[in-house]
């Protein structure tokens, strides 16, 4: 199983821990991905704020070398799926070139690691690898704004009630709560403009996921998981509550359930630290 991949720039900072289980999961389950050769940033978040033309130019570039490849592009980050999205949609809806001799034909697909780890056959794959359930852990999935909408880029099918990472934990013997956030904006993109509405939309999330009386929340997007595992400490001292709800991505716990080696390095480097809480449900 080949696809091209598409790492973006947050998972050589912010979010190694992502890239590493992602490696390490991918080649357990015989997942070949491909680093996309000579990649370069997509733009996101700001350039398609400050020019249309950019805004296509730079994700469009991306997508012609992966066309050339033949395979489709994967990527895990929820901004860079957005972008690369949007312009596979300009490029073939209005036939719009980089260059008169390079066009898109628009013969891959771009697709979010959590789309192409929820194909049919990988979760055959996973349902028969879990070696240690994830049971008795009570998860509220986040899927945050970008991986679902809008659906005319993203073109997902239920964009108000994803189900994938839901599906997921449920597969991985973990309990997926229900609640009502799941697709809420956690302020990712006015993280440095905007603070105060980032710990406003941040807090309403997390009493969310404490009101559903969940252990943790679960996550696709290095963004969300920066901004929600960060900002703990600050906001619940400024609401005199603590919160201590580890935020996992959904690669963290695929590693766990399937029992791989080298998990404890990855939970190492969040803020609100998950290893008592695994460690109480005897998950480590």
């Amino acid at each position: 199983m080949k696809a091209s991949f598409f790492p973006g720039c947050s998972l050589e900072g912010t979010a190694r821990e992502y890239g590493e289980s992602i490696d390490v999961v991918s080649s357990f389950l015989g997942i070949k991905l491909e680093e996309l050769p000579g990649w370069t940033c997509c733009g996101a978040s700001a350039a398609h704020c400050i020019n249309e033309f950019l805004s296509v130019s730079l994700p469009a570039r991306n997508l012609l070398l992966a066309e050339k490849l033949k395979h489709d592009l994967v990527t895990p980050c929820a901004a860079c799926f957005s972008r690369l999205k949007a312009a596979e949609k300009a490029l073939t809806k209005e036939s719009k070139e980089i260059d008169a001799s390079t066009p898109f034909r628009g013969e891959i697909k771009v697709l979010h690691l959590l789309e192409f780890f929820s194909r049919e056959d990988l979760i055959e794959i996973i349902k028969d690898q879990v070696k240690r359930p994830l049971s008795n852990l009570k998860v509220v999935s986040y899927y945050g704004c970008l991986i679902v909408r809008p659906p005319q880029i993203t073109d997902a099918k239920n964009w108000e009630d994803p189900q994938a990472l839901d599906n997921l934990i449920s597969l991985m013997g973990g309990e997926s709560i229900f609640w009502p956030y799941k697709t809420e904006c956690c302020g990712g993109s006015l993280l440095l403009t905007n603070l105060d509405i980032v710990r406003r939309l941040i807090g309403r999330i997390l009493d969310m996921a404490r009101e559903a009386e969940a252990d943790c929340i679960v996550t696709a997007c290095p963004l969300c998981l920066a901004n929600l595992d960060t900002r703990q400490e600050e906001i619940g001292k400024a609401k005199g509550i603590t919160y201590n709800l580890p935020v996992f991505y959904f690669t963290e716990l695929l590693g766990l359930a399937l029992g791989l080696k080298g998990t404890q390095r990855w939970f190492r480097r969040h803020l609100t630290d998950p290893r008592p809480l695994l460690k109480a449900k005897q998950l480590m």
